[in-house]
């Protein structure tokens, strides 16, 4: 039966607010925790929450799967510290934890004064950090030199039991085949149109590989408010999320990534077409379930907004995770 994981946004709550609705999540009934993980908030009024932070106080008080939706695998973390780290909460949460991983947005590199990669250069990046961090996973003594980064002879002196698992984001082909060749399953948006072709070349790779496909997870952000109007002003802010090239391109001001959605996309396309925002409970069963026709393991629903995040939460736990599992049996 598919899994429905909780993700809370570093870009727009403190830690405290991030454990909080964590909890929340978990009473209910949400399957798993995650934390997107980014250094800079997408609009000048957000936050900028370190996400392993908040994982390690959130896996003390939640039961399900933990880790991050997505991880950033460019530049700005070093593979090794990102290796070390997911080991090191998997031996405080053993199987639980999950590092989601992709290649990142000019967001969060160009301001830590890192350069921004070719399109072409960001997937060589996300293929050799992914080999250095599995290789130290499974507890190889590992020296490579990939130019952005070096490791000389380095192993990890703290292991868990078991590897973490490695779930990896892609939005075309050749991010899939990253994904088919160092992951346990693949990451991708949940848009019905957009997965489909996404997910197929993840299974073509996996074949051409001699690779099982793993996991499918697909993720969307969501609001269930009391008031539709409020609902909607109080998450359009996320509207730059939905830009394609701000995922590819050197776009790192947050101000300019709103300003270019505002020019490029109404209301009603970011909260009915992209995220799933909105007071009205059914419509949000409805759009899942569509979303449940892709097949995916696990659908991860990162919470968007700040009108009363809790009740958001609340909502989900009875009147739509209910319906959706009550479709599934």
């Amino acid at each position: 039966m598919t899994q429905f994981w909780f993700a809370a946004s570093t870009e727009e709550f403190p830690p405290s607010q991030m454990l909080e609705q964590a909890r929340a999540a978990d009473a209910a009934g949400f399957d798993g925790i995650a934390a997107s993980d980014h250094f800079a908030p997408w609009f000048p009024e957000g936050q900028g929450s370190q996400a392993w932070v908040v994982l390690a106080a959130a896996g003390r008080d939640t039961s399900g799967r933990l880790g991050t939706s997505v991880t950033p695998i460019v530049h700005h973390y070093h593979p090794g510290v990102v290796a070390q780290a997911f080991m090191s909460l998997e031996e405080l949460y053993p199987g639980r934890v999950f590092l989601g991983a992709g290649s990142g947005e000019s967001l969060n590199e160009v301001p830590l004064g890192l350069d921004w990669p070719s399109p072409a250069g960001k997937i060589e990046r996300l293929d050799q950090g992914l080999e250095a961090i599995t290789r130290l996973w499974a507890g190889e003594t590992v020296t490579m030199d990939a130019g952005w980064f070096r490791l000389k002879e380095a192993k990890l002196y703290t292991r868990a039991r078991n590897r973490p698992r490695l779930y990896v984001s892609a939005f075309g082909p050749k991010a899939a085949e990253v994904a088919a060749k160092h992951g346990d399953g693949l990451w991708t948006l949940g848009d019905p149109e957009q997965a489909p072709p996404v997910i197929e070349a993840y299974r073509e790779a996996c074949g051409r590989l001699g690779r099982d496909p793993g996991e499918i997870i697909l993720q969307s952000g969501f609001h269930l408010g009391e008031d539709e109007e409020g609902t909607i002003g109080a998450a359009r802010k996320w509207k730059p999320t939905q830009l394609p090239e701000v995922y590819s391109e050197d776009i790192h001001e947050p101000s300019q990534m709103v300003e270019m959605a505002e020019e490029r996309m109404s209301d009603e396309e970011f909260a009915k077409e992209g995220f799933i925002v909105g007071a009205d409970a059914g419509e949000h069963v409805s759009r899942l379930r569509e979303m449940l026709e892709i097949g995916p393991t696990v659908v991860c629903l990162q919470l968007i907004g700040d009108a009363d995040p809790l009740g958001s939460i609340r909502r989900y736990g009875e009147e739509v995770l209910p319906a959706l599992r009550r479709a599934r049996v």
